[in-house]
C-alpha cells in the first residue's frame, strides 16, 4: 500500500523546507508569506532500510528497488480557514485525502522569518491548526447529520451505522476533541465507516518540532513541551533541524551525508526518524522479495495475510494465491541466502491465513 503524509502547519514554521529537503528538491516554495504553496507538492522518497542492502548483497541482486513513502505539502494553515478565509477550503480538501498528518511546529527564536502570530509557541500554534480541522469536520458532518437521520428513519441499514458514528464524533468535536480520540473503542467495522467519513481529525498525526542547528542533537524547551504533548495523545515528536535537513539533501556521496552530520553530533538524517515514526503510526510493516534480478521491498498494513502481501505486488498473485515460500529476514541473513534456508529448514509454507510479519522474505506461488 501507499504511504501518504501531508505535511502542515502554520506559515513559516519549516514546512516547506522540510518538504524540499524530504525530496531533495526546489519544487516546493519556501516564500516567507502565508499560502506560498497553492497547489500541493507531490513528492516520493526511498525509505531507507540497511536489511533491503544485506539481502541484495547476499542474493547478488542486480537491482535494489526499496519502498516508497509519499509527502505532500499542502499550503500553510491560517486562522479562518475552516470558514473558507485565504485558500482555506483548498488546504482542508486536499489534507482530506492523506492517510497521516505531518504536523511541523515552529520550535526556534529569531531568524529573519517572521512568525505569522507574532510569536513562538509550538502548543498555541498546535492547537490553532487543530482546532481549525476540528471545525472543519464538525461543519461536515453537521451538512450531513439530516439525511443520514431521515435514511436511518426509514430503516436504512448503512445509515444506522454511520450515525452510530456520526453523532458521538459530533459530541467529541462539539467538546474540542479530534475525532481519533474516539477510535480506541471501536469495532473494526467502525473503524472503517469513521474512515469513510474522511474526517480530517481522525487520522493519525504525528508531530515535528523544529528546532534550531544548535539544539538539532537535544532539542530545547520548546521541543520538550511539543514531545510531552505528544506523550499525552499518545503520539509521537520528531526532532529535526529542517535547514540541516536542506544541507544533507544535496550532499552527493552517503560518507559526504554522515560526515556532516557526525559533525553536528547526529547520528542519521531526520528524514529516517520520520519515517520511522511513521510507520509506527500507520502500524505498517516491510516485506522483501529477493532474487538474482532484484532486490525489492514492499509495504502493507499490520495484521496483513500473506494474499493481501502478494496483493501488492500484483492483484493476480492474491487473485490466484495459492502458498508463500517464506524465509524470516534474520534466517535468510544466518543462512546466507535462499538455498541455506531451504537446507536448513527455515524456508517455510504459509498459507492463506499466515500474518505477515516484518523483515519476511516472500516468494509468492499464485495460479490465475
Amino acid at each position: 500500500m501507499g504511504f501518504n503524509c501531508g505535511i502542515v502547519g502554520l506559515p513559516n514554521v519549516g514546512k516547506s523546507t522540510l518538504f524540499n529537503a524530504l525530496t531533495a528538491t526546489a519544487a516546493a516554495q519556501a516564500a516567507n508569506y502565508p499560502f506560498c504553496t497553492i497547489e500541493p507538492n507531490v513528492g516520493r522518497v526511498a525509505v531507507p532500510d540497511p536489511r533491503l542492502d544485506k539481502l541484495a548483497e547476499i542474493a547478488t541482486s542486480a537491482k535494489i528497488i526499496p519502498t516508497q513513502l509519499e509527502f505532500v505539502d499542502i499550503a500553510g494553515l491560517v486562522r479562518g480557514a475552516a470558514r473558507g478565509e485565504g485558500l482555506g477550503n483548498q488546504f482542508l480538501a486536499h489534507i482530506r485525502e492523506t492517510d497521516a498528518i505531518i504536523h511541523v511546529l515552529r520550535c526556534f527564536e529569531g531568524g529573519d522569518v517572521t512568525h505569522v502570530e507574532g510569536s513562538v509557541d509550538p502548543i498555541r500554534d498546535a492547537e490553532t491548526v487543530e482546532t481549525e480541522l476540528m471545525l472543519a469536520d464538525l461543519d461536515s458532518l453537521e451538512k450531513r447529520l439530516t439525511g443520514v437521520q431521515k435514511k436511518a428513519k426509514g430503516g436504512d441499514k448503512e445509515a444506522v451505522e454511520q450515525l452510530e458514528i456520526i453523532e458521538p464524533a459530533l459530541t467529541a468535536l462539539r467538546d474540542g476533541k479530534p475525532a481519533r480520540t474516539l477510535l480506541a473503542g471501536l469495532s473494526p467495522e467502525k473503524k472503517e465507516i469513521l474512515k469513510q467519513l474522511a474526517l480530517v481529525t481522525a487520522k493519525p498525526v504525528l508531530y515535528v518540532a523544529n528546532v534550531a542547528e544548535e539544539h538539532a542533537a537535544t532539542g530545547n524547551a520548546l521541543s520538550e513541551k511539543v514531545a510531552a504533548k505528544a506523550k499525552a495523545e499518545g503520539t509521537e515528536c520528531v526532532i529535526i533541524t529542517a535547514a540541516i535537513e536542506s544541507e544533507v539533501a544535496v550532499l552527493e556521496s552517503a560518507d559526504e551525508k554522515k560526515e556532516f552530520l557526525s559533525s553536528l553530533g547526529l547520528e542519521e538524517p531526520g528524514l529516517n526518524k520520520i519515517i520511522r515514526a511513521g510507520y509506527r503510526r500507520l502500524d505498517l510493516l516491510t516485506f522483501f522479495t529477493v532474487g538474482p534480478k532484484e532486490a525489492r521491498a514492499w509495504t502493507v498494513k499490520r495484521g496483513a495475510h500473506a494474499p493481501q502481501a502478494a496483493g501488492a505486488i500484483h492483484s493476480d498473485f492474491e487473485r490466484g494465491f495459492i502458498r508463500a515460500e517464506t524465509i524470516a529476514y534474520d534466517d535468510f541473513v544466518a543462512c546466507n541466502g535462499e538455498s541455506g534456508a531451504r537446507d536448513s529448514g527455515k524456508l517455510r509454507q504459509e498459507g492463506k491465513d499466515y500474518l505477515v510479519h516484518d523483515g519476511d522474505v516472500f516468494h509468492f506461488k499464485f495460479n490465475v
